[in-house]
């Protein structure tokens, strides 16, 4: 078996889609992206597709080794989510070949059913309330929310009441019947971090997200130590090289790489069983498309540590697109109570609607995040 050719599609609402295909008809297929940088991995695909190009697709190792170490310049957000998108899709034809779903390739599921919760945007407390009630009664009981909107490097102590006095109607409006995890997004600053954080304790999060920049990571440590809040981060890591560091140093319970940045299944898989040797919980990042989930499930169902499974159906980021605008098996995709089942198709279980990616193709799509400033005119995390 010959790898044959390569087809990328940018579309939306901000993804990239990678098929690869083979000489014997079946083709994997991978999300290689960052968000709002499409077209920067679309490149890093290019180049590292020369290189596989008539090869057999199931030396996934090789291939993997030879990606990251064959290049003297390695890791970061482009290159590793290069990599991610191709190591998806052989892992996908690899599972295609042998008529069995990834997960039973990784040593076979050790859970029925995954826990997933759903996210919730806005920022005004009456619209997520009332956001929070209507996935209540669809049998939701796990949600995410940005803990802040922008927030100076020291900000007054009415921009603290603003984010407390959220999080408190939650609370007030449905009690101990939902769990919530916070993401400050990056947002937040060492100090100002500190203050809310210890703010927000009476109103027992499930967790808070990046409470400061993955730069800041050293910080994570004494973070922990000054709440009882569990704190999670890892979106924006890249490798097992960066999140080594963050187990040695301690304070992060729930670590989430994302399947398309992070090296994809190959690489996740280290990083979920380092996870585990520190006691640390997986929750994998993924405001992304069905391969991308489906590549998080196959990981989460051979992962003992794995807690979460982020999902971006009906996700605010998502305009003009949903994830299963994509899918043929759209029944497959099904959560109940919360909790979705094992993708039992060969491969990663996703039959990509080729004909409605070509007519998204077409249309194009170049998303960019929002350029954020305060109102000194300097710019803000978004």
């Amino acid at each position: 078996m010959k790898i044959t050719n390569f087809r990328l599609y940018s579309v939306k609402p901000r993804w990239l889609f990678l098929a690869i295909e083979t000489d014997e008809g079946i083709t994997g297929w991978g999300e290689p992206v960052i968000e709002g940088r499409s077209h920067s991995v679309a490149a890093a695909v290019e180049e590292l597709m020369a290189y596989l190009i008539g090869k057999d697709p199931r030396h996934i190792n090789d291939h993997w080794q030879t990606m990251y170490r064959g290049g003297f310049y390695r890791g970061g957000p482009i290159l590793m989510s290069a990599i991610a998108g191709i190591d998806q899709a052989l892992w996908d034809i690899k599972g295609k070949v042998l008529g069995q779903p990834v997960y039973e390739l990784l040593g076979g599921k050790l859970r029925d059913k995954m826990k997933t919760y759903s996210w919730v945007g806005g920022d005004d407390p009456a619209e997520e309330t009332e956001h929070i009630q209507t996935l209540v009664e669809r049998g939701w009981d796990t949600f995410k929310l940005n803990g802040c909107g922008r927030l100076k490097m020291i900000d007054n102590h009415r921009a603290v009441d603003r984010v407390v006095e959220r999080i408190a109607s939650i609370r007030e409006n449905f009690g101990s019947a939902v769990d919530f995890g916070l993401d400050f997004h990056g947002r937040v600053s060492v100090p100002m971090a500190k203050v809310l954080l210890r703010e927000l304790e009476p109103y027992r999060p499930l967790f808070v997200e990046e409470p400061v920049l993955a730069e800041q990571a050293e910080q994570y440590a004494a973070l922990s130590q000054s709440t009882s809040i569990v704190l999670a981060a890892g979106e924006r890591m890249f490798s097992r090289f960066e999140f080594k560091r963050v187990f040695e140093d301690g304070g992060i319970g729930i670590i989430q790489p994302d399947l398309s940045h992070a090296g994809g299944i190959t690489e996740c898989m280290k990083i979920a069983s380092m996870a585990e040797a520190y006691d640390v919980a997986l929750a994998p990042h993924c405001p992304l498309g069905p391969v991308a989930l489906a590549a998080c499930l196959a990981v989460d169902f051979v992962s003992h540590n794995a807690v979460l499974q982020e999902q971006s159906m009906g996700i605010h980021y998502n305009q003009g697109a949903e994830v299963l605008d994509y899918v043929v098996n759209k029944e497959d995709f099904a959560i109940e109570n919360g909790y979705i089942k094992p993708l039992d198709k060969p491969g990663l279980g996703v039959i990509i609607d080729e004909d409605f990616m070509q007519e998204m193709a077409e249309q194009g799509c170049d998303w960019k995040n929002p350029i954020w400033r305060h109102d000194d005119g300097t710019i803000a995390e978004w």
